[in-house]
């Protein structure tokens, strides 16, 4: 099992207004960049694409805890076992920090290939996560 964490990510919002933000997969497509990420389809709880140098992946959100955490797993299609979670943690108002930690099973050799695009992808949702204005995609 290799377990990746992402840097931890200052951003000016409140925790509540993250977590809403984040936790439906619709607007997850916003935090992803184009060029990082092809064929992004989402349904609420549920979303597949395809990752550059990972190849195609679902995901699941599997557990929430309101305004701190969100934990996803892969879904049953994937031909890997993904287990990622979001941290949110607000110190004012105004100032959260979140914090992405993601671990995959896979044989040796195969967790040798993903793990550096897994940590460039998670460390990119957490690049574009400082940048966002968090208003809901219609």
């Amino acid at each position: 099992m290799a377990k990746i964490e992402s840097r931890i990510g200052h951003i000016k919002q409140p925790a509540e207004k993250i977590y809403n933000y984040i936790s439906n997969f619709d607007n997850f497509s916003s935090l992803i960049p184009e060029d990082k990420v092809k064929d992004f389809e989402s349904s609420g709880d549920t979303c597949r694409f395809t990752v550059e140098g990972i190849g195609q992946a679902g995901l699941r959100i599997i557990e929430k805890e309101p305004h701190k955490l969100i934990k996803i797993s892969s879904d049953e299609q994937t031909t890997f076992d993904l287990l990622l979670w979001i941290q949110i943690k607000e110190l004012e108002p105004e100032d959260s920090r979140m914090k992405i930690t993601t671990e995959v099973k896979l044989n040796p050799m195969m967790a040798a290939m993903v793990k550096k695009p897994l940590k460039n992808f998670i460390d990119t949702l957490i690049d574009q996560a400082e940048k966002i204005s968090y208003d809901p995609v219609d």
